[in-house]
């Protein structure tokens, strides 16, 4: 029976690659984020990565270099776990599907599904995509190619061993359907039944005839053992299952969230769960399947010469930056564009902005004003309490959204109480207040409001940036406080010691030269395809606003009913908003559609304010292929109104509907 504290997330593991680029990065930093967060919050935490070793492509691209496979992964997995140190990944185990205790596991799950009658012996004849190690069938390639990967399939003929995947179809159907939170976000979940399992299933291939490099089947040893069975065994094979110590699958499985890139749900949620229901064991209790980090030209692939290198990336701008930069850019689940521009306007605004500059303020007026002691907090006004109040209330926002994998808009939330404090500071003034004698209570009032709001960040931002909230306690002086850097210590406001030394230092976050930056990182750029986009500057993504032109005003051609059938338009209510840096005209809008969360940037900056904007129900045209507009994703269109004189008019619902509901 698994532990009622405990918390375990995987990412798939990787195919050794000899260079992860940046959209691998995505889902590991993720999931540490998750697990950084559970074990703040006072959980027992098992995170898992790794690599998957085994497989024809692996053989074939060994061979070409002259070396054995083994020889050829020892090297490259020697990188991985380098990147992975250099991006503060905190995984309690990385498995390697070489590993030999992994391999005996394998082979002993293959065994006693052959012998329960869920593996039989046949023949196979199909396509076969080596780089995906994928099977599919005629019907299910695309133009005669790899409908993942578009790359050529081979026709492969060979005896094999087949696990009886069908059988499992409507069991796996009722367990989808009848549990909700299974595969998330919901279009994964409609795309899987609609695609693979209502059209129904074939038994599945798993095994091999015609390479060695893979675990062999024990009472046949011609064959080896099919490398998705194989890989997604990993993530009960690393908790002992099957081995003489089983005491870490009795604790921590099933799992509570699988993390995969969308283009691998499939196995995940499929035949991983077919897999678990023959061996009689419970499903894990989540598979998410986030987007792609996408370049202009199409999703980041070795083979296209199209990546980011993320080392290179972090030894320009550090591991926190480039973490921040990935979690908060993108809603976790949707796709998202990567573009260099985009990632120096995170650091500038955000980091150095609003966070560094916050503690540079803070530490600088503490040290001014009262030689670097922190005053102790006295009467508190009407501002205060706003702080405050918010101060406390920012934690169970942030948790309730990291709990639905949220990660963009835990980290909003976060700087909304970056944002309130950089206000007060304005309200207050304390500046004015310091030139008043009679006025210093209040000013350390201030002061003390201002470093324990820092400190309050330091404890929230930690998952997401292991490395800054160090740093900020260092200035603050509380860095060997351990009971001010727990998530309990939020619960209340004003644990500083009043009388610590500060101990003022260099800006955590140093204001960036933008188009020095951008010069600099498009030597690194391999490819056309990572070129900035500069045609999207100024553009929006809201069409026809305010003008009164000839073009605007014409009747447009008619459409017929097919053509109208094309848009998607939904439901979308706005659960945050606010303006894109350095535009009078854009509003970076977060709108709640169904189960998702999208981004659209919008230019209705004049004729709406953000908080007007909270809580409307719009209507979103869905389906609208993303653009990048001032570096900031749109996934999306929101429909107005608008006439010759400028004035506009957002379309809304006027009754209560469900957001993501169709319109129609």
């Amino acid at each position: 029976m698994k532990d009622k504290n405990t918390f375990y997330i995987t990412t798939p593991i990787y195919y050794p690659s000899d260079k992860l680029h940046i959209g691998h990065s995505y889902t590991t930093v993720a999931a540490d984020a998750m697990a950084r967060f559970k074990r703040l919050t006072g959980y027992d935490v098992m995170f898992l990565t790794g690599t998957d070793e085994h497989g024809q492509k692996i053989e074939r691209v060994a061979r070409e270099n002259g070396v054995t496979p083994k020889e050829y992964v020892d090297g490259i997995v020697a990188g991985i776990k380098k990147l992975w140190k250099t991006l503060d990944i905190s995984y309690d185990h990385f498995i390697r599907t070489t590993d030999p205790e992994h391999q005996k596991t394998v082979q002993k799950i293959f065994k006693k599904l052959y012998d329960q009658g869920d593996i039989y012996k046949s023949e196979y004849e199909g396509w076969y995509c080596t780089p995906c190690e994928s099977f599919w069938t005629e019907v299910q390639l695309q133009d005669g190619k790899c409908p993942d990967c578009n790359r050529e399939v081979e026709l492969v003929k060979e005896e094999s061993y087949f696990f009886r995947l069908s059988k499992y179809q409507d069991r796996l159907i009722k367990h989808i359907e009848e549990h909700e939170e299974f595969i998330q976000p919901p279009s994964r979940k409609n795309e899987m039944l609609n695609n693979f399992l209502r059209p129904g299933l074939e038994d599945l291939c798993v095994s091999r005839t015609s390479f060695k490099w893979g675990i062999p089947v024990t009472f046949d040893e011609d064959h080896v053992i099919y490398v998705w069975i194989d890989a997604l065994s990993n993530y009960i094979s690393a908790l002992g299952y099957l081995s003489y110590n089983d005491e870490k699958f009795k604790k921590y499985w099933p799992a509570d969230v699988h993390l995969v890139g969308k283009e691998i749900v499939r196995f995940h949620t499929i035949i991983w769960p077919a897999m678990l229901m023959a061996l009689g064991e419970e499903l894990p209790k989540q598979v998410f399947g986030h987007g792609w980090l996408i370049l202009e030209g199409g999703k980041m692939s070795k083979s296209k010469g199209n990546v980011v290198d993320p080392l290179i990336l972090e030894k320009r701008y550090g591991s926190d930056a480039l973490r921040y930069f990935l979690l908060r850019e993108v809603p976790f689940g949707s796709d998202g564009v990567f573009s260099n521009e985009a990632l120096v306007n995170r650091i500038n605004s955000d980091l150095a902005n609003d966070l560094g500059n916050l503690l540079s303020r803070t530490v600088a007026m503490i040290d001014k004003y009262f030689d670097g002691i922190i005053p102790s907090q006295a009467v508190l006004e009407d501002v205060d309490k706003e702080l405050i109040d918010l101060a406390l209330a920012t934690p169970k926002k942030v948790e309730e959204l990291m709990d639905d994998l949220l990660f963009s808009n835990a980290l909003a939330e976060i700087w909304k109480l970056i944002g309130r404090t950089n206000k007060y500071i304005d309200e207050t003034m304390p500046w004015i207040l310091a030139k008043s004698e009679e006025q210093k209570a209040r000013l350390g009032t201030v002061l003390y409001n201002l470093a324990e709001s820092l400190r309050f960040v330091s404890v929230l931002i930690s998952p997401f940036m292991p490395v800054t909230p160090d740093k900020i306690r260092q200035q603050l002086g509380i860095e060997g406080l351990a009971d001010l850097q727990s998530w309990d210590s939020l619960s209340q406001f004003g644990k500083i010691p009043s009388g610590t030394k500060v101990q003022r230092g260099n800006p955590i976050f140093p204001r960036l030269d933008i188009n020095k930056e951008l010069e600099e990182l498009e030597k690194t750029l391999p490819t056309e395809g990572q070129k900035k986009d500069k045609q999207d500057k100024g553009k929006d993504s809201n069409k026809g606003k305010g003008k009164d032109s000839k073009k605007d005003t014409q009747e447009k051609a008619e459409i017929t009913i097919d053509d109208f059938a094309k848009l998607d338009l939904r439901v979308a209510r706005v659960i945050a908003a606010e303006k894109v840096e350095n535009s009078d005209r854009l509003l970076k809008l977060q709108r709640k559609v169904g189960d998702e969360t999208r981004q659209v940037v919008s230019g209705i900056a004049q004729h709406y304010t953000p908080e007007e904007l909270i809580g409307k129900d719009l209507i979103l045209v869905a389906n609208l292929k993303p653009v990048k507009l001032r570096g900031n994703l749109s996934q999306g269109m929101i429909l107005a109104a608008s006439n010759g004189d400028g004035k506009l008019a957002l379309i809304t619902v006027d009754t209560e509907i469900e957001p993501g509901s169709t319109v129609s």
